[in-house]
């Protein structure tokens, strides 16, 4: 492995590190999941990673201008 294609990984979080780094509680970060509102996650057999790239993104999307713009999620 070269050392781009090293530093081109993805940096995964558990479950517990994803919700602080959004500054989310854990269930909530779980129930997102379940409903598919949340930010893309891979699920390896009971563990759920969550790639810091994906969080940074899933939160841009969520950017609004007011609380009347709807945006484009919904």
């Amino acid at each position: 492995m070269t050392v781009d294609a090293i530093e081109k990984q993805p940096n995964w979080l558990t479950r517990k590190e994803a919700a602080e780094y959004l500054r989310l509680g854990e269930s909530t970060l779980a129930k997102l999941f379940v409903s598919g509102d949340g930010p893309p996650a891979i699920k390896v057999g009971r563990s759920v990673r969550y790639a810091s790239g994906d969080l940074d993104a899933w939160m841009c999307s969520r950017r609004r201008r007011s609380t009347s713009d709807v945006g484009s999620n919904s």
